[in-house]
Parts: structure tokens; sequence; C-alpha cells
């Protein structure tokens, strides 16, 4: 199955309530990094590893979403607006971006499996396979490799195992004697969901279209009873977006041009 027919799908209906002064007018996957929003950062990388087929999973705001892919050109091109005939002139058009984007309203409190069922009973079409992300978080894995991993070892999911980066800086002791310390090190001996999916379509099997089924708890959690769940271990960058502090330091990484997750370097 060739990448640009996989279907993409992105979990951007939730509430993002630990980002409340940001989020009660837009939804947090169009929180921006520099001129574009996040979600547009995370389906670049997507593209730039082949994909180019989204489903976007829409419910709180979902009309902020609506609106930037309806006018996205506008959005992101010089324009000029001609008052008197209505008419608008767009300029400097990025030709990069040959996506095919669905923007498909699946409820206002619907939980993460719910999305993707009531999404993919619409959308997933014959496909095979198909990945799901959210839509707040960043890495620089190889996507075309995990893809590769999933179609090898002929499982029904494959999901991106990240060693979490800690909060908190780490003393590191001999006896009573302190010898180093650590800003925010990374918990190389744990590995935890990075958000990166592949399934084959049997997941759906797992799933139900109710509102309240957690793609995270029972359906995952009955996929590795299987034996049915794969994982892709990446020891490079990743980030998700969950607080004030979060968005800051994706913006400032973005500011400085080299953000890990930029492919390729951007103009902006």
């Amino acid at each position: 199955m060739r990448r640009e027919e996989v279907p993409v799908f992105i979990l951007c209906g939730g509430l993002g309530t630990r980002l409340k002064e940001q989020t009660e007018f837009r939804p947090k996957p169009m929180l921006p990094l520099g001129r574009r929003p996040i979600l547009w950062h995370i389906m670049n990388s997507y593209s730039h590893h082949g994909f180019k087929k989204f489903i976007v999973c829409m419910g709180y705001l979902s009309e902020v979403i609506r609106e930037y892919f309806l006018r996205f050109y506008e959005m992101n091109s010089d324009v000029t607006v001609n008052l008197a005939s209505n008419r608008v002139s767009v300029h400097s058009v990025d030709h990069r971006c040959d996506w095919q984007v669905t923007l498909a309203y699946t409820g206002e409190m619907t939980m993460t499996g719910g999305r993707v069922a009531r999404a993919a009973s619409r959308y997933l079409g014959e496909a095979e396979h198909f990945a799901v992300t959210y839509g707040d978080g960043l890495t620089d894995a190889d996507l075309a490799g995990e893809f590769a991993f999933h179609l090898r070892h002929g499982k029904i999911g494959t999901v991106l195992g990240v060693n979490p980066p800690s909060r908190f800086g780490e003393f590191l002791m001999d006896g009573e004697r302190l010898v180093s310390f650590v800003e925010k090190p990374e918990i190389r001996t744990a590995w935890i969901n990075g958000g990166y999916f592949f399934f084959r379509r049997e997941i759906l099997r797992y799933l139900s279209e109710e509102e309240d089924c957690i793609l995270e708890r029972r359906p995952l959690f009955e996929l590795a009873r299987d034996s049915q769940l794969e994982i892709f271990r990446h020891q490079g960058y990743w980030a998700c977006m969950d607080t004030q502090r979060d968005h800051e330091e994706l913006t400032r990484l973005w500011q400085s041009g080299k953000a890990p997750w930029a492919h390729p370097p951007r103009a902006g």
C-alpha cells in the first residue's frame, strides 16, 4: 500500500482544558507555532514522509478548523482584495501542501476511540491500513519507517514508543555527595505512548462509535492482551503540548529555526 493512499486520522476534538486561557476561542490543534497552527506542523511531518491523505476528527470549536482549511490559501498567502468587485486575488501560493483534507465532525464530547470509529465508518473506504495521531504532539520520528515496520510484523496495531522527558531536574549522587545535575533528563528505561499509531482495519472490531469509547483504555488493552500491538521505539525528539509552558517552549524552538520536527527548513 502506497503511503499517499494511507488515511491519517488526526484527533482534534478535545476541550484542551489545561490550556484553557488559550483554548476558550480556538481548539488546541489551532494554537499557533509561528504563523501556522500546530495541526499544520503535524500534517507537514506526515507529508514529509509521503502521507498526503488526512481526516481531521473535529469536535470542540470545529468551525475554527473548518474555516482555516476552507480559506487555507487566503490564510497563508499575500492577497489583494478588490472592494469594488468583491474579488480576491491570491499571491505567493505555497504549493508544497498537496494534501487531501477531510473535515469530519465527530461530536462535541466524543472520546478518542469513538472519534476514530465514527470517522472511519465514513471515510476509511477500502484502505487496509490507516494512521491515527493526536492534534498536539510533535516528533522527528521516521514515520515512513514506522509504517514499514507495521507492515512487516503483520499485527493489527503499531504505536510509537518514546522515552518520556522528566519535568524536573535530576540530582546524580555518589553517596552523600552531589556529583551532577541534569535539567529535565530523558528517562531512557521507560517507554510511553508517543501518540503516532498505525492500524490494520481490524482495529475497528475493538472500537465503538459510542461517545465514551476511549482508544487508550479497553481497545489498546485488549489489543495488547491479544498480542496484536507492537512498539516502534524512537529515542529522538518528541513533545506533547499539554500546558502553556509547553506551548512557549515549542514556539521558542520554532522561532529559533532549529525545531527538530521541521521538514524542510521553513520560511517563517
